[in-house]
């Protein structure tokens, strides 16, 4: 799905360079469940960053798809990343003011889908992360689990080729931090691409491979057994 090659990421001031990623070489195939993990300003977050394409790098090769993504201009950025990735995030971002439903069905609007679609693939997604029942609630009327839920079928909604998490549990207790990997586990089980960035071995534990970074490189990859 994905390949980068030597991809860096610099930040200048006037008086400081910052190597946030230094010669990045990263494989991610169709179908996998890749976790990242290292200390905190190991280059993880930024990683994931520039693979959601929120960022670009400052040099090196980001193939997606077979498509050169290094170096294109922000508008056609902005519409690839729109077009092929879904995003997670540690605070939720739910819109208090609308219902569930309408939540996840705002991702719809911003791609042009119509209305009898927008709810076909909106009822189809609440069934698929077990939140249909909640469709007319409020999220401040819900679990921290279930608000995640909610931002998981958010990020499904598009039907993308690749789901970026960021620190997904971190705002979870245990009980629900392990409800929801064991959502994206069967998510991936059913096809869907994921990277994860977690502080959590126990969560990382739930990916097929893991990838840990120290000071903006990848220091060593690790493969779960079968």
């Amino acid at each position: 799905m994905l390949r980068m090659q030597g991809v860096t990421r610099l930040y200048r001031t006037d008086s400081v360079e910052t190597v946030a990623l230094d010669g990045i070489d990263l494989d991610i195939a169709d179908g996998e469940f890749v976790a990242i993990m290292g200390p905190s300003g190991c280059g993880k977050s930024t990683l994931l960053n520039v693979v959601g394409m929120l960022d670009s790098p400052t040099g090196g090769s980001y193939v997606f798809n077979g498509t050169e993504v290094a170096g294109l201009a922000e508008a056609k950025l902005a519409d690839f990343r729109k077009a092929n990735i879904g995003f997670i995030f540690q605070s939720f971002n739910l819109v208090d003011e609308l219902s569930v439903r309408d939540n996840i069905e705002l991702a719809l609007l911003y791609h042009d889908v119509p209305a009898a679609e927008r709810r076909r693939r909106t009822d189809a997604v609440m069934d698929r992360v077990g939140i249909a029942h909640r469709a007319k609630h409020r999220p401040s009327q819900l679990s921290g689990g279930q608000q995640q839920r909610v931002a998981v079928a958010r990020a499904l909604v598009a039907e993308p080729k690749l789901i970026l998490a960021d620190e997904p549990t971190g705002n979870l207790d245990t009980n629900h931090g392990e409800e929801v990997m064991r959502m994206l586990q069967g998510l991936n089980a059913e096809g869907s691409t994921i990277v994860m960035v977690t502080h959590s071995p126990a969560h990382a534990d739930y990916a097929s491979r893991v990838v840990n970074m120290l000071d903006g490189r990848i220091l060593q990859e690790r493969r779960r057994a079968a």
